[in-house]
């Protein structure tokens, strides 16, 4: 993971509403961007339904990508998410709910340049955390052998898609498209529409798909010969008297923004489901005949890549110069004493996180019952030295912290991963998981020992002031 990334998290500056129809399900569809506080990413939120439940932009909660990028968590679906993710990308915006009142987004033109507009009116602001972007160190790849498609994404000095496709057909053949800078989503990437070929446009009427799809929103490219039938079938499923091919192959109804158009909009679709890995990527993605399948599957592999580094990537502190708290000052903001006092220093503190250390020797009075023979420190203390690493964080939070006490409320998600023994030197690093309010913490602590995650845990706490 990075650590040198100092760019800011972003969300939007107010509330804006969009009006269309979904493209598959044709339902009138009314979607808001609303602003959402920090670490919060990206969130469906389905108000047409009860308890108005919440599908986060997840890779875990693909469940279908014919004709879209479609999620489901709990029964809750929604379908074709990848413009909208890809618009917010585009726009670097980290943060931000989607209101939908069905569950599709609206098609518009069949671009992110709507979503784009609209992002723009209102505007961004930056908040205080710092963005966790994930550098890419090395090759990284995922091939679907049954299409022959591929993605790959290399180390890179920024976010950089390619996308080269090759439908096989006269009418469309290769096609390449590069973004260099995300900065130029707008400009280059945002207006390409989604296309179709005939063949398939002729199945997916038959199956009573794309009920949305106007002539408006989808590019058609006419890969066969059609006959008068079903051109007259178009004609009445698009509403339109005349229909007709143009001498380049697509469908009369619209004029194509670029001749690579569809590589472009191929990106586009690219971007909008790399979203779902859930951590933005400072690497090179170079995607060969990509697709809704292929590049969420690679999501999925990219996003578990992420979370196993991310568990076990070591802080690196150099022990060896002047703690930012050492004993003394420790004991005089936490009210623990030996032998009961399980931090001997405090390396890092910052608003949103601490870091303390511990020797741990084979004096420690648990060592005298806990196996003998085999010492072991017990995992409870561990969760204890980390809760206590935290007590530091939240008592920092008011001007006298000698006058309260932190009380446990809850801890969550408890692992043990390694047994620590005398001789080690653990380090616990404890980040907030949301701001700290009405003196209760929620954060998100591990401890590490050897260079290895030895234990973590997700814990709630509650500062109270003491009574005499």
């Amino acid at each position: 993971m990075s650590t040198k990334n100092t760019t800011k998290q972003h969300t939007i500056a107010k509330e804006v509403i969009l009006k269309g129809v979904g493209l598959h399900t044709g339902e009138n569809v009314t979607m808001k961007f609303v602003p959402a506080p920090e670490n919060h990413g990206y969130k469906f939120k389905r108000v047409d339904l009860e308890g108005a439940p919440i599908v986060e932009a997840d890779a875990k909660y693909v469940v279908n990508t014919q004709r879209g990028t479609n999620l489901e968590k709990n029964g809750v679906k929604i379908q074709t998410s990848e413009h909208v993710l890809a618009a917010l990308v585009g726009m670097g915006i980290d943060n931000v709910l989607i209101e939908l009142d069905a569950p599709e987004p609206p098609i518009m033109d069949g671009s992110s340049k709507f979503f784009v507009e609209a992002l723009e009116i209102v505007g961004s602001v930056e908040q205080q955390a710092v963005r966790d972007v994930y550098v890419v160190q090395e090759v990284i790849t995922y091939r679907d052998e049954e299409t022959g498609s591929e993605i790959t994404v290399i180390p890179a000095k920024e976010y950089q898609v390619t996308t080269m496709v090759d439908f096989g057909t006269k009418v469309l053949g290769t096609q390449n498209a590069t973004l260099e800078h995300l900065s130029d989503f707008k400009e280059e990437i945002s207006s390409a529409r989604t296309f179709s070929f005939l063949h398939e446009l002729e199945m997916l009427l038959e199956n009573g798909l794309i009920k949305g799809g106007d002539l408006n929103n989808a590019i058609v490219y006419v890969d066969k010969e059609i006959s008068a039938g079903t051109m007259k079938k178009l004609e009445k499923a698009f509403g339109k008297e005349k229909l007709s091919v143009k001498p380049n192959g697509i469908l009369d109804n619209l004029t194509l923004h670029q001749p690579n158009e569809a590589a472009r909009h191929k990106l586009l679709d690219v971007i909008g489901d790399l979203a779902l890995i859930g951590t933005p990527i400072q690497g090179k993605v170079i995607a060969n005949k990509p697709g809704h399948f292929v590049n969420t599957q690679f999501a999925k592999k990219l996003s578990k890549k992420i979370k196993v580094e991310k568990r076990n990537s070591v802080p690196k502190f150099d022990l060896s110069q002047p703690p930012l708290m050492d004993i003394h000052q420790i004991m005089a903001m936490l009210p623990h004493r030996p032998p009961f006092l399980l931090i001997d220093r405090v390396l890092e503190l910052s608003d949103s996180h601490v870091v303390g250390m511990k020797n741990v020797t084979m004096n420690e009075p648990f060592f005298v019952g806990h196996f003998p023979g085999a010492p072991v420190m017990p995992g409870v203390l561990q969760v204890e030295a980390m809760a206590q690493t935290g007590g530091i964080l939240v008592l920092s939070t008011v001007p006298d912290p000698e006058n309260y006490l932190t009380l446990f409320m809850k801890i969550d998600n408890v692992k043990f991963k390694r047994q620590v023994v005398p001789g080690d030197t653990l380090i616990f690093k404890c980040d907030l998981i949301s701001p700290i309010r009405r003196g209760i913490c929620h954060m998100q602590a591990y401890a590490y020992a050897n260079d290895k995650l030895v234990s973590e845990a997700e814990m709630m706490a509650q500062i109270v002031k003491r009574t005499e």
